[in-house]
């Protein structure tokens, strides 16, 4: 895949991803401020930060370490918190 391709495909994830936190960020703040938010999501919106950030950081330097291109290095550094604003969004809407 060509360099402008890759990171074509890498700003069309990012932009899905900010999306998808958008609307979880807007459907969990509704739910605090009507009071529905349970304790255990709470707990799990904080925590789900820290775990995210380290499987990212982890696949970004498995990626490098395997002489990956930066485009490459950087979807596998995004790749989990796209997929975390997925299943947030999808448990939320329910």
């Amino acid at each position: 895949m060509n360099m402008m391709a890759a990171w074509m495909k890498v700003a069309s994830s990012y932009n899905m991803m900010t999306l998808s936190a958008a609307e979880v960020i807007a459907r969990r703040t509704m739910m605090m401020a009507s009071g529905a938010m349970t304790g255990p999501e709470a707990m799990g919106m904080v925590m789900e930060k820290a775990t995210i950030f380290a499987t990212a950081t982890e696949r970004a330097a498995v990626a490098a370490a395997s002489g990956a291109d930066p485009a490459r290095i950087t979807s596998a550094a995004l790749r989990p918190y796209s997929v975390k604003t997925q299943s947030n969004v999808r448990k939320l809407r329910r």
